[in-house]
């Protein structure tokens, strides 16, 4: 890939006829040239200078992100591979700029895993603008940049989190960057604090984690600037969640749900059914903490009507609400929580229609819920466990452990409706909405 030259498929064509004329054409006489010349009054001497041909590479980096900007997002990693020129203008903020000013970006799933021997990254993305939807599966293998160890610690206890076109894969020990457009996948620094099972979210254009547990991380809220790859400490979390998961919207990170973390041990374990925690622990599980990341304060908590578990939860940052997916042992409730600060309701709550799973499945911890945001659709995935009953409606017979069924809310109509499983090499994988 060379520093100014593109070799586009142009040029070698322009060449290739400068070189090679073709050999059906008739060469003119001298009469007949002269005779041409005499008719426009062009009795020169000598030929007239022909001008030069111009190429895609002499034009201004306006014009050519003008171009660039109308390649559909799949055929990006191609592109910014022609030469360092278009590789730069890709990766620009600009160019994002010119796709949003043209209606070309689009809310995008990802589905992020790990094959079996840790050996690659396998990221699956759906949109909706094509009937039916469908998955599209691309393979990452690790190289000395993303080691075998770097994917084992990232997969075992991951957060994702997509600030622009970029997906921040979190981990425990590790965290690498995934550029959706360009297909290329960075280390970055790894949380200071090593912690699992946390809540993060991205807000104002950084990331933000809380809770979780590990080497006592867990009571501190940590924010990463991606544009200097550092992280910090900006506050302590006023309970220490295990299990929880984030959101943010109109500049509130939200960490919601979880187990009460015990900070009597040095490792600040869980506390599940102790004697005489277990009502706190359920407010644990039924509640979030609202953060001000501009005022660097914590807002008034707020609890979810009707108790039960938060399972998943995701933010529609542009409709400035949050959508809580919450069990209560035998069934599912879908609720929306008004996150805009600036409105009288500010705070409410209200409850959806429930995603249709049979009233029969048992919502046991083997199972386990994605939720993201993408657009006006909330994507409901689950990414782990078994539903017996569901396979045996969608005319499977087999039994065990399966995963990968989609469900999709229109937030404008307020329905259900079946999505396309994920892929079957996509397994016990991590969601996130990009806007690509």
């Amino acid at each position: 890939m060379s520093d100014q030259s593109c070799n586009s498929r142009g040029h070698f064509s322009w060449l290739m006829k400068s070189c090679f004329p073709n050999p059906d054409d008739k060469p003119l006489s001298d009469s007949h040239i002269h005779r041409h010349r005499q008719r426009q009054g062009l009795l020169l001497l000598t030929p007239a200078p022909t001008s030069a041909a111009v190429g895609i590479d002499s034009l201004s980096d306006d014009l050519l992100m003008e171009c660039l900007s109308r390649v559909p997002p799949p055929s990006l990693p191609s592109v910014s591979l022609v030469c360092r020129r278009w590789s730069s203008l890709v990766v620009s903020s600009a160019f994002s700029g010119f796709r949003r000013l043209r209606g070309l970006l689009r809310p995008t799933v990802f589905a992020l895993s790990a094959s079996a021997d840790f050996s690659c990254l396998l990221a699956a993305s759906l949109t909706f603008d094509s009937d039916p939807a469908a998955w599209r599966v691309s393979i990452f293998h690790a190289s000395d940049a993303v080691s075998l160890l770097n994917l084992y610690g990232l997969f075992s206890h991951l957060r994702l989190s997509a600030i622009g076109r970029r997906v921040y894969i979190i981990g425990r020990s590790s965290m690498v960057c995934y550029d959706t457009w360009t297909g290329t996948v960075t280390t970055r620094s790894p949380m200071a604090s090593p912690r699992k099972k946390f809540a993060c979210a991205a807000c104002s254009g950084k990331i933000y984690v809380a809770g979780g547990g590990g080497c006592g991380g867990s009571s501190s809220v940590d924010e990463y600037d991606p544009r200097c790859d550092t992280w910090q400490v900006v506050n302590q979390a006023p309970r220490r969640r295990y299990g929880c998961v984030g959101a943010a919207v109109d500049g509130v990170f939200y960490v919601i749900g979880g187990l009460r973390i015990d900070s009597s041990g040095p490792d600040h374990k869980p506390l599940h059914s102790a004697v005489g925690v277990g009502a706190e622990s359920h407010v644990y599980a039924s509640s979030m903490d609202l953060y001000d990341v501009e005022a660097r304060a914590w807002l008034r908590s707020r609890s979810l009507p009707g108790g039960g578990c938060v399972v998943a939860a995701c933010a529609a940052a542009a409709a400035g609400h949050v959508y809580i997916l919450a069990s209560h042992a035998v069934e599912l409730s879908f609720w929306r929580f008004d996150g805009r600060r600036k409105t009288a309701g500010f705070g409410q709550w209200e409850r959806l229609k429930a995603p249709p799973l049979p009233a029969q499945v048992r919502l046991d911890s083997s199972v386990r819920f994605s939720c993201v945001c993408a657009g006006e659709k909330v994507v409901v995935v689950q990414v782990s466990g078994c539903i017996d009953d569901l396979l045996r409606r969608s005319g499977r017979a087999e039994r065990g452990l399966r995963e990968g069924l989609v469900l999709v809310y229109d937030t404008a109509k307020g329905e259900w409706s079946r999505g396309a499983d994920i892929p079957e090499v996509i397994r016990r994988a991590a969601c996130v909405s990009v806007e690509c």
